[in-house]
């Protein structure tokens, strides 16, 4: 059987999502999102949470809040750089405060995906084509 290339396909290099953010709603709503169009996902409410996930599991790309309590997006990516560096690579960053000052020298020397919220479901498979296609180029730093 040929490969399913529709639309709502996910890559395949971006089955396993890990979507970490503090608002359980939101959370919920892109487990749902994301579940419907055929990827695993597991999530986590916090920074500290998302780190226990990626210390132990496999996942293809995060998908993370920038402003969280206990442990920004920033310093998570900041961790798994050091412990998972390919998996740095694939992240998209969601965040409801674009040009905050905070994040913006974070934002220009890791160069994520970065998507505004509302985040709708077109926005994250555009930002997972978007990371697939950086795949090869990350395979290579390496």
């Amino acid at each position: 059987m040929p490969p399913d290339n529709s639309p709502s396909a996910p890559p395949a290099e971006m089955k396993r999502l890990l979507v970490v953010d503090d608002d359980t709603v939101f959370l919920t709503l892109l487990k749902s999102m994301l579940e419907a169009g055929g990827h695993t996902v597991t999530t986590a409410s916090s920074g500290v949470e998302a780190l226990k996930c990626v210390m132990n599991a496999e996942v293809d790309a995060v998908i993370c809040d920038l402003m969280m309590p206990r442990m920004a997006g920033d310093m998570f990516y900041m961790a798994v750089e050091r412990l998972k560096p390919q998996l740095a690579a694939r992240f998209i960053f969601a965040t409801g405060n674009e040009g905050n000052s905070k994040f913006d020298e974070f934002l220009k020397r890791v160069k994520p995906v970065v998507l505004t919220k509302p985040v709708t479901l077109g926005k994250l498979l555009g930002g997972l084509m978007i990371l697939a296609s950086r795949a090869p180029e990350a395979r290579r730093k390496r």
